[in-house]
This record gives C-alpha cells, sequence and structure tokens, in this order.
C-alpha cells in the first residue's frame, strides 16, 4: 500500500505534496514511483438525453419526464509518467504513477463499474416554482423531488435509483439597493448495491446536476467531488447585496456582493444522516448581472483543507 494512504493532512496543499513524493514500488510497480495521479481517471463518455415537462394549473407546479442513455468508458494512469518530488532533496523530478485508488478499490470488489458500459436511465421530476425571475430571483420558492432509475429492463448494465430532493428560498430584504437572502437545502440517496461509482459524483436536478459533495454547487471551498457516499445532505446560504448599476452602450450591467454560508455530509446510509462531523465552508462572491438574465458569478471559497476561486455563469442556486 502506499506510504501515505493511511495519513491524514490538514490541508489539500500537504495531501498533494505527500501524494507526488517517490515512494518504492510494490509488486508491479516501477522501483520507484509517484502517486500524483493515483486518485484522477480518464472518463469518456457519449449520451443522448431527451426530456419534456408539462405545466399544471397556473404553472407553479410542473412535472417533468426524460430518458437518457450513454456509453462510459474509464481509464487509470497506472505507470504513466507523472510530476514527482525526491524526498532526500525535495527537488521536482519525474516518474511513473503507481496504482490506482479507483482500480485497488474495484479490484477488491468494493466499487463497480471501472469497465464502464451502458448507462439506460429514466428521469422524473416533481418541481413547485413560485421564483419571480428564474435567473436571479429577488422573492418565492423552488421545490423538487427528482428521479433516476436506471434497471436492465429498460437495458442499462447497471440497477440503481437515485433520489434528489431540494427546496430554495428566496427573501428580499428591506434594505440597500436590492439585498437578497436566498437559502439552499438539499438531501440525496442512491439505492441499488449495483451503483456503479461514477453515479456517486452527483445528484441530478431538472435545474442542473450538482456536484456531490464539494465544489462551486454545494461546498465552495473543498475540491470538487471532495466527499462521497450513497447518502448526503448540505445547505447554502447566501447574502446578495446590490452595490452599482450602470449602462455602457446598450448594454446594462449590475454589479453586487454575496458573502455566502456552505455546509453539508455524507454518509453510507440515509438513516445515518445528522450532524456530525459536518464540513462547513464560506468565503465572498462577486456578481455581475449582465441585462438582468446574464449573471456572472465570481466566488472564493475557503474550507479548513484549501482556500478556491470558482467562476459561472448564472447563480449557485
Amino acid at each position: 500500500m502506499p506510504s501515505n494512504e493511511n495519513t491524514t493532512f490538514s490541508t489539500y496543499k500537504d495531501f498533494n505534496q505527500a501524494r507526488k513524493t517517490l515512494r518504492a514500488g510494490e509488486i508491479g510497480e516501477a522501483l520507484l514511483v509517484t502517486d500524483a495521479l493515483s486518485n484522477r481517471f480518464r472518463e469518456t463518455e457519449f449520451m443522448l438525453n431527451l426530456k419534456a415537462d408539462y405545466a399544471l394549473g397556473k404553472g407553479k407546479w410542473r412535472i417533468m419526464g426524460g430518458y437518457e442513455i450513454q456509453h462510459l468508458s474509464y481509464a487509470t494512469f497506472e505507470g504513466l509518467e507523472a510530476e514527482a518530488i525526491n524526498p532526500t532533496t525535495d527537488e521536482s523530478t519525474k516518474a511513473p504513477n503507481g496504482f490506482s485508488l479507483l482500480r485497488r478499490d474495484f479490484d477488491q470488489n468494493l466499487i463497480s463499474g471501472l469497465n464502464g458500459g451502458w448507462v439506460s436511465i429514466v428521469q422524473t421530476a416533481l418541481i413547485y416554482d413560485t421564483r419571480d425571475f428564474e435567473p436571479d430571483p429577488t422573492r418565492g420558492y423552488y421545490f423538487e423531488i427528482a428521479n433516476e432509475y436506471s434497471s436492465k429492463y429498460i437495458g442499462s448494465q447497471f440497477d440503481f435509483d437515485k433520489l434528489f430532493i431540494q427546496g430554495r428560498a428566496y427573501q428580499k430584504l428591506p434594505f440597500g439597493k436590492r439585498t437578497i437572502l436566498a437559502g439552499r437545502l438539499g438531501v440525496g440517496n442512491i439505492f441499488g448495491n449495483n451503483a456503479p461509482f461514477f453515479e456517486f459524483q452527483d445528484q441530478w436536478s431538472p435545474e442542473g446536476s450538482i456536484n456531490a459533495l464539494g465544489g462551486k454547487q454545494s461546498l465552495r471551498g473543498y475540491r470538487a467531488n471532495r466527499f462521497l457516499a450513497r447518502s448526503m445532505w448540505f445547505m447554502n446560504i447566501e447574502l446578495r447585496v446590490r452595490l452599482a448599476e450602470t449602462k455602457l452602450g446598450k448594454q446594462r450591467f449590475a454589479f453586487g456582493l454575496a458573502p455566502f454560508f456552505d455546509v453539508g455530509t455524507v454518509r453510507d446510509r440515509w438513516q445515518n444522516l445528522n450532524f456530525d462531523g459536518i464540513r462547513i465552508s464560506y468565503g465572498g462572491g462577486l456578481r455581475i448581472a449582465w441585462n438582468q438574465s446574464t449573471i456572472l458569478s465570481f466566488d472564493y471559497g475557503v474550507s479548513k483543507e484549501d482556500r478556491l476561486f470558482y467562476f459561472g455563469i448564472g447563480q449557485a442556486f
């Protein structure tokens, strides 16, 4: 086993340094190897996705249905030349990469899906939406129950069912040019013993899939997909403060700040979801509204492991 596999590191920088440090190779590895790519893999995906929704009543309620078929293949990087650090001199060098952690888990029957294959999915969702302006709401609520079902009966090589529930709320506060308190709570679970490892990487939502858990959509300040397990919950809170507005030519711009607080955790069983060992991150963002509907987001997130900068189109939620 790699010498640092059971070691705990306080920051991502320390962990990354330890991964690159040369170690003696095991049976089947080179004499000296690095683990710089041990936690990475290459995914190749071909996908077709079809969706349709139907509004109920006055449009606040919607039902959505969809079908997705994809073919996935994966490669790990055993033996590939990668970055390394000489532990004696601390100098940077190159060395063959050691065994992949993903490959180890697959060989020990701890995960499935590394050989890829066909995944056929039926998607359904029930949505309640009272937001006044979807790209950048000032008030209203959004609630959804979203589900993905995969089975050999619909042509899939994997059997699983992914359930995700989230609620969002937006409230305009009575101070400033435009001050909005926004919050989101999400809970997800994957059912089925044959769920492949790649399905643990996100939760499907009609509003866009969410990395689970870590990254710009959930826990800003942690790396994307930092925490993966069968069950998860997370919460985001933002205070969106409009500072100024201007017009350049025929284009209108608005500028604002968005301090935020994120929290969440993962578990192997949904029955164990609680507040123990929760992960917390926080930070601040800059928002540029371009002609109202296009929102440019710049976020800087801080966690006990890292400090990360994110850029995206649209609000985080």
